[in-house]
């Protein structure tokens, strides 16, 4: 087919191959330098920067409208590429420009609201009240087309392996279990409603019972929570689901997947198979159940050295069913004053932590609050548990397993950040498994399940359902890569009995149960074949692989962290009419106008600012 683009190539691929060659190029002006008699212009697309110049010898037409041009005008450019007579090392283009013999103006811009570059200041009201100026720097532009490279290998990848491609609704049933959902009222039945989707887990079920084999699609999903840097009200997941697969089944197709988009996008042979530890060996080594595995500063119990110790916070805590446990920071000593560890005693509060206790062991000597309190026998253990050589700083918690890690996770985290020690460029991956099959949720006052109800126990938790299913463990698994959760799946149950037991164990009546899940328990009883799956949350990962901290950095279009937009002013309110049609009254005190909502979006944005301060740091 012939090409019927008139542009040449765009401004970043213009290299030494072109010298000598006519190009059209088009773009928008970066920076104009006007020497008077020569004219420097850098052209900007989304492959980079080419510069084009324009001398007295161009005549004064294309002099004239060189001198007109501003920031962020769009133009057409014709000339010829040639050596530059100093070469630009930093630049893709750096051995060439452009000499101009045409330029056309195709539009003209007023002075934008920040500068489009990628090192800017610029508040997250701002720029996303600007996105489509915001995604003009090119370190979004390469976080958005790397992630668009992960989706082309998922794509392939999963067509290369016999799976189908297949749509799921996103208008569908609300489900009581996990987050809020969105919900879409419904005209046609006033006083109804449907949920927009927080996983298609049940609808790729069913299509395992409808035997399509293996099933996978890049699924957008919904969830109204509460939003962190890693969180946005909608999202995307790499969703696959598979019959008559074991666990080693799934992890093999996962891992060829995730070995396939590290080549394709980041150039990483990745090494397979990836390694596995429990859930169990993740909390009491790393204190979380997503270890980030590129770093040691292991967590060691110290319980069996601090039992019989006249520390009473230590010894009294081991007596009341707790635990010491304890990390090492090399060269802590130095780095962390009293100030400094106090205020991390002051953060992990909110983890329930009673205190932080903590010594020094510099020039063989162990110093700080607890020290007088440690024996000789004391010292010589602890010195052979974290294998000391001087200058660590080491802190203790004494207290409950759960608040142990959750603030030892938390500490090993900060301190691993502030001494430098996380290489960059780095991605270790690891399978989480073993999994109990609940978790008690503070929130809800009530067990949950860990993963989802339709998750399969073992062998062992199957017998346990009946008597003790707090006890139970799971057959799931989860996909870590450097410290976040990348995706998470299971064995799910596919026969009737188990997942009403599983139901009742998470409090459902028999009632409640079939009245929300009626049509998978009557599904489960038609032929259902064993089944598996997992699913990757894509934006977390092309987060991760462009190694930003906030996944509104691959999102062409995010909300804030008050799940509000502030472009298109979403949410907002709608006409009398539209809400007469779908039965719905508004209370007095929620109207608001345009501008109100505009003043409450620009309140609410300078608050997250507050808290997502980083999120302007590129």
């Amino acid at each position: 087919m012939e090409h019927m683009d008139k542009r040449t190539d765009y401004c970043g691929n213009i290299t030494s191959k072109y010298e000598g060659q006519e190009v059209t190029l088009y773009g928008w002006v970066q920076r104009v330098r006007n020497l008077g008699n020569l004219v420097f212009i850098d052209l900007r697309d989304r492959e980079g920067i080419v510069q084009v110049v324009v001398n007295k010898d161009s005549g004064k037409d294309l002099m004239s409208v060189a001198d007109e041009l501003g920031s962020e005008y769009v133009i057409e450019v014709k000339g010829k590429v040639v050596k530059r007579s100093s070469v630009n090392p930093d630049m893709k283009t750096g051995e060439v420009e452009v000499d101009a013999t045409e330029i056309d103006i195709l539009n003209k811009s007023k002075v934008p609201p920040f500068e489009i570059k990628n090192d800017i200041t610029a508040n997250e009201q701002t720029r996303l009240k600007y996105r489509y100026l915001d995604l003009r720097r090119p370190t979004l532009q390469r976080a958005i087309m790397l992630r668009a490279k992960i989706m082309r290998a998922v794509h392939e990848f999963f067509d290369e392996n016999g799976f189908i491609d297949i749509e799921t609704p996103i208008l569908g049933k609300s489900s009581p279990e996990g987050a809020r959902d969105y919900l879409v009222p419904s005209r046609i039945y006033p006083g109804s409603f449907y949920a927009l989707p927080q996983s298609p887990q049940l609808f790729k079920q069913l299509l395992m019972g409808a035997g399509f084999d293996k099933y996978y699609q890049l699924a957008r999903c919904f969830r109204d929570e509460d939003l962190r840097g890693d969180r946005q009200p909608e999202f995307t997941q790499i969703d696959m689901e598979t019959s008559f697969l074991d666990e080693e089944g799934v992890q093999a197709y996962t891992e060829g997947l995730l070995k396939k988009v590290m080549k394709d996008v980041m150039g990483i042979d990745l090494k397979t198979p990836i390694q596995r530890i429990t859930w169990e060996e993740s909390m009491n080594k790393y204190g979380c159940d997503k270890p980030d595995l590129r770093y040691e500063m292991f967590i060691h119990d110290l319980s069996s050295i601090f039992k019989d110790s006249d520390f009473k916070v230590f010894s009294g805590a081991i007596a009341d069913g707790g635990f010491v446990k304890g990390i090492a920071v090399k060269g802590g000593a130095d780095k962390y004053s009293r100030k400094d560890i106090d205020k991390k005693a002051d953060f992990i509060k909110r983890f329930h932590a009673k205190g932080l206790a903590w010594v020094k062991y510099e020039d063989g000597e162990f110093t700080g609050p607890v020290s007088r309190f440690l024996t000789d026998e004391n010292k010589e253990a602890l010195k052979k548990e974290f294998d000391l050589e001087g200058g660590e700083l080491i802190t203790f918690i004494a207290d409950k397993w759960k608040v142990c890690c959750d603030s030892l996770d938390h500490l090993r985290r900060e301190f691993a950040k502030e001494t430098g020690i996380i290489p960059k460029g780095v991605f270790k991956f690891v399978w989480v498994v073993d999994w109990p099959l609940f978790e008690y949720d503070e929130g809800f006052g009530r067990w949950i399940a860990a993963h989802h109800p339709f998750t399969m126990p073992d062998d062992e938790g199957i017998k346990l359902l009946d008597t003790d299913p707090h006890k139970a463990h799971a057959r799931s698994y989860d996909i870590v890569m450097n410290g976040d959760e990348l995706g998470g799946g299971s064995i799910r149950i596919h026969k009737r009995s188990i997942q009403e037991k599983m139901l009742k164990a998470l409090g459902f009546t028999e009632k409640r149960a079939y009245e929300q899940f009626g049509y998978l328990l009557d599904a489960l009883d038609m032929g259902f074949p064993p089944h598996a799956g997992l699913a990757i949350g894509l934006d977390r990962f092309a987060m991760l692989l462009a190694e930003k901290d906030n996944i509104r950095d691959v999102t062409a279009f995010p909300k804030n962290a008050s799940a509000s937009e502030p472009m298109m002013h979403a949410p907002a309110p709608v006409a009398k009419q539209q809400l007469d049609d779908l039965g719905i009254l508004v209370e007095e005190k929620y109207h608001e106008s345009m501008e109100e909502t505009e003043a409450r979006l620009e309140k609410e944005a300078e608050e997250d600012a507050k808290e997502n301060s980083t999120w302007n740091e590129d």
